[in-house]
């Protein structure tokens, strides 16, 4: 499947250590013909880190995409009906937004856009990045797993010994979940073990 012409929703949450995998696969995503929509979890919106500013964050995003930023509930709900996509990525995806999504809670543009491409049965692609994916959040994870048109991209254990139930996506792996998600089809191995 070509990504050309593919209208990709890319919704960013609060997992900020990963953005310098993140940001690479969505310029690559648009190198490779997609439009690519950003969105925004509050979080990003206003959380300054050690991983950098939110501000740095938000302009970047723009600029790899070359669009304004989707930042609320109202400007992500008309990606269901009037200005669908033809799928919808969230990288990183937090352990608090997959326990939403994975609940039908609805309370950041991200959501709200993931909510509105799951209306239209078109795919959504998860990149998790979360310290509880093997605690509690585990029931949430397999949850989305077993969901219609949800997708992930492939994902392992980031540091087995000092953080146990942590796990995080390959994002090197996104273009291709994305293209064969787009085929209905998740790419395999799912779970794998990360370097």
């Amino acid at each position: 499947m070509e990504l050309k012409n593919k209208r990709i929703g890319f919704g960013v949450t609060g997992s900020h250590c990963t953005y310098d995998e993140v940001f690479p696969q969505m310029e690559r995503l648009v190198s490779e013909g997609a439009e690519v929509v950003p969105i925004v979890s509050y979080t990003v919106q206003s959380t300054d880190t050690k991983f950098g500013e939110a501000a740095q964050h938000l302009k970047r995003i723009e600029e790899i995409t070359g669009k304004k930023l989707i930042s609320t509930i109202p400007e992500a709900e008309p990606l269901g009906p009037k200005e669908p996509l033809d799928c919808m990525v969230i990288a990183p995806l937090t352990g608090n937004s997959l326990s939403k999504l994975a609940n039908a809670l609805t309370d950041s543009p991200v959501l709200m856009a993931a909510k509105a491409t799951m209306r239209n049965r078109n795919p959504v692609v998860l990149g998790i990045s979360t310290n509880d994916a093997l605690g509690l959040n585990g029931v949430n994870l397999m949850r989305l797993m077993a969901t219609k048109n949800i997708f992930f991209i492939p994902y392992g254990q980031d540091n087995p010994e000092k953080k146990p139930t942590s796990m995080v996506a390959d994002m090197n792996l996104l273009c291709d979940t994305v293209k064969h998600a787009l085929d209905r089809k998740q790419l395999q191995p799912v779970i794998i073990q990360r370097s």
